[in-house]
């Protein structure tokens, strides 16, 4: 293996810890932006259109935050992954059903993706506090558009 071409900010061990919630907020987003596309393709129902366009909505953001936490972890001199093969051995992200979803369970399985996912974020939060604050402002904003879209899928099903 080569020498790491990109120098981090960090030391050794912040870099590693900070290298590792970055990793891990990867493969979940990138995880989400596919869960959103696989619902987006089957959603069906009385108000498709509606949910269908929320769906688009959250890949956008979930793809452009993927983006963002990758390019911090290469900014940090780590190499993100964001193969398949790793996304589907590494996220938790709850998975959703495949197949004709009603309108209904879409909502129901993408809140419960967001909270879930939410619950994660803010644990990488508390665990960037010391290592890295540039890191943990990132997660931040990024949490606060995940709970943004929590709240509004929620309103769906009220």
């Amino acid at each position: 293996m080569a020498k790491n071409p990109i120098t981090s900010p960090l030391a050794d061990g912040d870099r590693d810890a900070v290298g590792a919630v970055l990793q891990a907020t990867l493969v979940d987003l990138v995880d989400l932006s596919l869960i959103g596309k696989q619902a987006h393709w089957n959603v069906i129902g009385k108000n498709f259109r509606s949910v269908h366009l929320q769906l688009d909505e959250l890949v956008t953001m979930a793809r452009n935050a993927a983006d963002q936490v990758a390019e911090r972890a290469a900014a940090l001199g780590v190499t993100p992954n964001g193969t398949a093969k790793t996304i589907a051995a590494s996220s938790g992200v709850p998975e959703i059903a495949t197949g004709w979803l009603k309108e209904e369970q879409v909502v129901t399985a993408i809140t419960s993706s967001l909270a879930s996912l939410i619950s994660r974020m803010r644990s990488r939060i508390d665990e960037t506090d010391k290592p890295d604050l540039v890191t943990q402002d990132l997660l931040i904003g990024i949490t606060q558009e995940l709970e943004q879209a929590h709240w509004m899928w929620q309103a769906q099903a009220a």
